[in-house]
Parts: C-alpha cells; sequence; structure tokens
C-alpha cells in the first residue's frame, strides 16, 4: 500500500490557498488520523506563483492535471459552472476522486455529475459547498441517516445575515450596509447572486435533496431577495416580537386537502421569525442551519459559512474521507467503493420524484403592510376581505400617521396558502382607500 495520498488543487484564490495553510499547519495531525502521508503535487493557476513550495508543480493546464498520474484526488475551487465542469467531468474520467466547494455548479449541474461519478466508480465529494465550515452535509448524510427530515430552515448566506443583523442592530438603510458589505469583503462588487438569494438557492437545493432523497432540482425553488426589506418594516417586525432573516426552507408536506397539497416546498426569501428562536439570534456572517427530524427533533449547526479558514477546513475533512476510501481500495476492495455514503445520501436508484410544490401552493404566515387613509371603516374593509379568504389574523398594529392622513397598517395573519394571499391582497388593493401595494414578507413560527 502507498503511504502518500496525492492531491491537486485547481484555483488558487483565498480556498486553495486557505487549504494549502491548512496542510502545512496541520500536516502532523492529518497524518496521525489517517495514516497516510498527504502531500500536494499540483496545483492549477493561471500565473506562477512565488510563495507555493517547489516541490509543487504549477500548471494552467488543468484538463492535464486532472489526467495526471501523478494526483489521486482532484480539489475543485475555481468557481464558475462552465470550465469547472469541463474538469470535473475530465477528472472523473481518469478515476480521480474529487472534492469541490462550487454549489452553483453542483445545483445546476450535480445529478450529471454524481451518475457520472457512480458510473466511474469515484466519488464527488462537496461539504464545501454548504455553509462553509459547519459540516451540515455529513450530519445529513450520515448522523441523521436514521431520522426522517420533515422540514430544514437556513441561514445559509452570510452576506445578506450581515445586511439584515446590520440594519435591526443599527438602523442602517439597505444600500449603506450593503456598501460596507462589499468594502469589507463580505459582498462582490455585483452582489446579486448574494441579495437576490441565489447562492443560498443553490445550497438549498443541494440540502434538500440530501433530506427527502430527490434529484437536485436548482430551477424549482422560489427565490425573493432582500433588497425591499426597510427598516421601516425591521422596526415594525420587532415590535411585535419578530425579527426579519433571509432564510432558506425545505418542507415536507403530506397534503391535507385541496388547499393543501403534498409535496416539497423549496423558497428561498425573507422571514419574520420570533426573536426567541435559535435562528433569530444568529448574527453577523454567520450560517446556521435548523434541521427537524424524527425521532431526533431539532438540531441546529451553526458556524462561520465562508473564509479561508472555514471553507478549508470542509475541503480537508472530504480529503480525509476519500484517503479512507483510497486506503479501502489499496486492500484490495476492487469496488473502490469503501465506507462510502451515496453522494445524495440516497442510494441513486432510490431517489423519489416526489412533486416540487408551487409558489401558490406555498403555505406560511404573513406580515402585511397596508397603507390607508384615516378614514372609518378602513380596518374593518381589510379584515373583511381577509376573513372571506379564509385567513386569520394573529395580531394587528395600528401606526401613527407618517404622511397627512395616511396611516400604515401591520397586520400579522396564521399560516395559509399562498394563492388565497395573492387573492385577498389583489382585492385589499383596490379599495379606493389604499393609498399603495401591500408590503408583505412571509412569517414562520419554526415550529
Amino acid at each position: 500500500m502507498s503511504n502518500s495520498i496525492k492531491l491537486a488543487i485547481l484555483g488558487l484564490g483565498t480556498v486553495g490557498t486557505g487549504v494549502i495553510n491548512l496542510i502545512n499547519d496541520n500536516l502532523d495531525e492529518l497524518k496521525r488520523r489517517s495514516g497516510r502521508d498527504i502531500i500536494i503535487t499540483e496545483v492549477g493557476t493561471r500565473r506562477q506563483r512565488d510563495d507555493i513550495d517547489a516541490n509543487i508543480m504549477q500548471n494552467s493546464d488543468l484538463m492535464a492535471i486532472a489526467a495526471s498520474d501523478n494526483v489521486d484526488i482532484i480539489i475543485e475551487v475555481i468557481g464558475g459552472t462552465t470550465l469547472a465542469k469541463d474538469v470535473i467531468m475530465h477528472a472523473i474520467k481518469h478515476g480521480k476522486h474529487v472534492v469541490t466547494a462550487n454549489k452553483a455548479l453542483l445545483a445546476e449541474h450535480g445529478n450529471e455529475i454524481f451518475a457520472f461519478a457512480e458510473a466511474n466508480n469515484v466519488h464527488v465529494a462537496y461539504e464545501a459547498a454548504v455553509a462553509g465550515g459547519i459540516p451540515i452535509i455529513k450530519v445529513m448524510r450520515e448522523a441523521l441517516a436514521a431520522n426522517k427530515i420533515d422540514w430544514l430552515a437556513g441561514i445559509i448566506n452570510g452576506t445578506g445575515n450581515f445586511i439584515m443583523t446590520e440594519m435591526r442592530d443599527k438602523g442602517r438603510p439597505f444600500a449603506d450596509v450593503l456598501s460596507e458589505a462589499q468594502e469589507l469583503g463580505y459582498a462582490e462588487a455585483d452582489p446579486t447572486f448574494d441579495v437576490e438569494g441565489i447562492d443560498a438557492a443553490h445550497k438549498l437545493a443541494l440540502l434538500a435533496s440530501i433530506a427527502f432523497g430527490i434529484p437536485l432540482q436548482f430551477d424549482s425553488v422560489y427565490c425573493e431577495g432582500i433588497t425591499g426589506i426597510t427598516l421601516q418594516d425591521v422596526n415594525y417586525a420587532e415590535e411585535l416580537g419578530y425579527r426579519i432573516k433571509h432564510l432558506g426552507f425545505a418542507v415536507r408536506r403530506n397534503g391535507k386537502g385541496d388547499t393543501d397539497a403534498a409535496g416539497i416546498e423549496l423558497r428561498v426569501h425573507p422571514t419574520l421569525i420570533p426573536q426567541d428562536a435559535l435562528l433569530a439570534n444568529v448574527n453577523g456572517v454567520k450560517n446556521a442551519v435548523l434541521v427537524n427530524s424524527h425521532p431526533l427533533g431539532q438540531t441546529l449547526y451553526c458556524g462561520d459559512g465562508a473564509g479561508a479558514g472555514a471553507t478549508a477546513s470542509a475541503v480537508m475533512a472530504d480529503v480525509m474521507d476519500l484517503v479512507r476510501v483510497l486506503g479501502s481500495k489499496d486492500n484490495d476492495d476492487q469496488s473502490n467503493n469503501g465506507h462510502h455514503v451515496p453522494h445524495l445520501a440516497f442510494i441513486p436508484e432510490q431517489l423519489s420524484d416526489t412533486p416540487i410544490l408551487r409558489a401558490e401552493q406555498m403555505i406560511t404566515g404573513y406580515y402585511l403592510r397596508v397603507h390607508a387613509y384615516d378614514s372609518p371603516g378602513v380596518l374593518a374593509d381589510i379584515t373583511r376581505i381577509l376573513s372571506d379568504a379564509g385567513i386569520n389574523i394573529d395580531a394587528i398594529l395600528q401606526k401613527p400617521a407618517h404622511k397627512v392622513g395616511q396611516v400604515p397598517v401591520i397586520i400579522l395573519t396564521l399560516p395559509v396558502v399562498e394563492s388565497q394571499m395573492n387573492l385577498a391582497i389583489e382585492k385589499i388593493e383596490k379599495l379606493d382607500t389604499i393609498t399603495d401595494k401591500v408590503v408583505r414578507i412571509r412569517l414562520d413560527e419554526l415550529a
């Protein structure tokens, strides 16, 4: 049995450099845990780096590295969904195990990549693709393997969480906090993926597949960003005992009739949650995932969701798992599977075709902000429309006029099917006494 495992790192940005530093810092610990020497033989980089060990080959030809006989495991941290896909598929074709942090690639092409890996008897590991250093993939695939997961909710984008935290704690407007997030490196120059929820939707697609044993279906994730959240709504939520967080939800619904369809909700959106909820107190750039399963109940996993150290930790956790797989192969395990867990937690032929519910079929509570003329009967008209639509009101808050003759009315509702809420809001907005579009934010008690 060879005593060394040879790694190639494709991409020397923040994460790639973090992996090199982690291996250098913890080399003895890695060997004690694995019984093998773990060495970096090649790195893929567009330009030569003077700070890389002279014994490591630097090469701009990523395809050549992916096929190299001098590599056992490919670590892909270049990002994107084009070149990264080509390189990973090439590596799989040449019998290489792959570790990736690329959530967008897996969310959009993971079904194809995992099937190709299975066909070629290799593994694609992706702990770093979701929630950085939080080992949520391993927990859901392995530690919760005996549980039936009913739902999960997560703060899975640190940029959005930083923005919502600063708005609440310091009373700062969205645009001001976003600018600071960009200066601090929390948000990209083009922050669309973060603030519009696309990054969180990629991660949610992966988590949902593992939770429910369904194929990856990123295109079916309902996605809503935080750009429309105002300080006014943040403050009203606080007054009512809630906080606004940008959350991803994956919910299994068994169905109870015509208005409660069976299927799975996949949704990313701003959400009011109780101030004393665990997720409500995860602040700054931290990530957290709350999983509700049977028989275990609710468990929370929290930590750094990004950064060199957190992501490198997750990458190397996958490497260590693959080292054991390779050790099993060296010990005459011809299947090359070792103790391999299926890519999406369920064996491929057991993935189900459970339908993903459409947006109008989702069920949540709601926060409504309605601006109306300060005249008799306005509140009665609004509550009548909601009642006629079968929507139960949980709380009402009428605020002082912020414009002459106009008052904001805040309403919290109990859970309702979205199609019913859409019809009710349409009718409310047609009232002569309503002065603006109804603002709505979903609400969840996380129970």
